[in-house]
């Protein structure tokens, strides 16, 4: 829910709530939704090529294989033949976790430019509605600039509307590292804006990696911008459920799993993201210490002690959001449960203040982006509360002060 801070979208989850009995009826009655069929998709024309390939003559690994199988499996080769991999196979390494961060950036360049080349054949498609050929223009224009500038694509896949995961920041040489999950509307062609740049995700994590240096400048972060899962589109019947949530939970915590060395993560969710974190939060490694979410519809449980993590877990909401206005409930599957914020739910509570709506926590000098920042660079005690009584710094690390000036 990234985009969202009018009010007629308040009616639309009102009315699926109020819808849920219905729907609940219709799904026992053995009424299912209509999928769209799919010719194979690129990425699993690369596994699957990955799945019969070979190097120097050895076959090669199962492409789902742990990442530490894997991550030893890279290790083994030579320069040469990681690269080889790379160019060969480029969507399968460029996705694969376990693989060296800095092979799959070199893969998802490769990728990025066959997919190029892919969009530049279909503007001119006469199959295609000018429509049709105008959004392959776009796609287009995107795969260059995610090619431009160095940048460092570390998931890649343009099937349908797209998924990607963007790192800012050396990853590698991280003493902590920060994971920006987004919400809705969010695919390729929303994973950066040049409007409203910091309420998608690429202008969120480069926002928050700036803020990160200058909260602890001695501190190295890097960032990821997680836009790897299928997002919802719209306020319809997957923003009020957990399906989404729930594949991507699968996704994020694959991810997680695979990140290097053993620093610090630090959980960032946005709007519908903060849901994916509710039901990845119980598979997360024990490094993930801190659940940041912010703009929440909820967390699909009770409170945060039933979220069967050791992280912190923070919220926020400004005053301002459209989604306080949300029934905070769930009803035959829909809707996502307690309030992040309320006092039963037993987060710590930060201040939002200046957070601009539901779109604008990611914001320069905001309440919001320092107090994420703090958390992304471990300055647990800089941290301002939402209230008074500073109870969201109570038994953290570091002597606990009384907020900025």
């Amino acid at each position: 829910m990234t985009s969202f801070d009018t009010s007629p979208q308040l009616n639309v989850w009102r009315a699926l709530l109020a819808l849920a009995v219905v729907f609940v009826m219709l799904a026992t009655t053995g009424w299912t939704a209509l999928r769209q069929h799919r010719e194979t998709s690129a990425l699993q024309i690369s596994l699957t090529a990955w799945q019969q390939g070979s190097v120097d003559g050895h076959r090669l690994p199962d492409p789902h294989a742990a990442p530490d199988r894997l991550s030893r499996f890279f290790a083994s080769l030579t320069a040469q033949q990681r690269n080889r991999l790379a160019h060969r196979y480029p969507l399968a390494v460029g996705n694969m976790n376990g693989a060296p961060v800095k092979l799959r950036y070199r893969a998802n360049r490769v990728a990025l430019d066959q997919a190029r080349e892919v969009e530049s054949e279909r503007m001119h498609d006469s199959r295609l509605s000018p429509a049709g050929q105008q959004e392959a223009g776009r796609r287009m224009h995107r795969f260059e600039s995610m090619m431009s500038g160095g940048r460092q694509i570390l998931a890649f896949d343009p099937e349908g509307s797209g998924r990607a995961a963007e790192v800012l920041g050396d990853l590698d040489e991280a003493e902590r590292i920060s994971v920006v999950v987004p919400g809705v509307d969010t695919d390729l062609l929303t994973f950066q804006r040049t409007n409203r740049q910091y309420s998608a995700p690429v202008g969120m994590a480069t926002s928050l990696y700036a803020a990160e240096r200058a909260a602890s400048p001695t501190t190295r972060t890097a960032v990821i911008a997680w836009a790897d899962y299928t997002a919802p589109a719209g306020l319809g019947i997957d923003s009020a459920t957990a399906m989404r949530a729930e594949d991507g939970a699968v996704r994020l915590n694959a991810l997680l799993r695979a990140l290097p060395g053993g620093s610090p993560v630090s959980m960032f969710c946005h709007s519908y993201g903060s849901v994916v974190c509710g039901v990845a939060a119980r598979g997360m490694p024990r490094r993930v210490t801190d659940i940041a979410v912010a703009a929440s519809p909820g967390m699909r449980v009770a409170s945060a002690s039933h979220l069967g993590t050791s992280a912190q877990v923070w919220a926020m909401r400004d005053a301002d959001d459209w989604v306080q206005d949300v029934p905070y409930l769930e009803v035959g599957g829909l809707g996502h449960g307690a309030d992040p914020v309320s006092a039963a739910f037993g987060a710590r509570v930060l201040s939002a203040r200046d957070a601009k709506g539901h779109s604008g926590y990611f914001e320069p000098g905001t309440d919001s982006l320092r107090n994420l920042a703090d958390i992304g660079a471990g300055v647990y005690q800089a941290v301002e509360c939402a209230h008074d009584d500073d109870g969201c710094r109570a038994g953290l690390p570091g002597k606990a002060t009384a907020g900025r000036a």
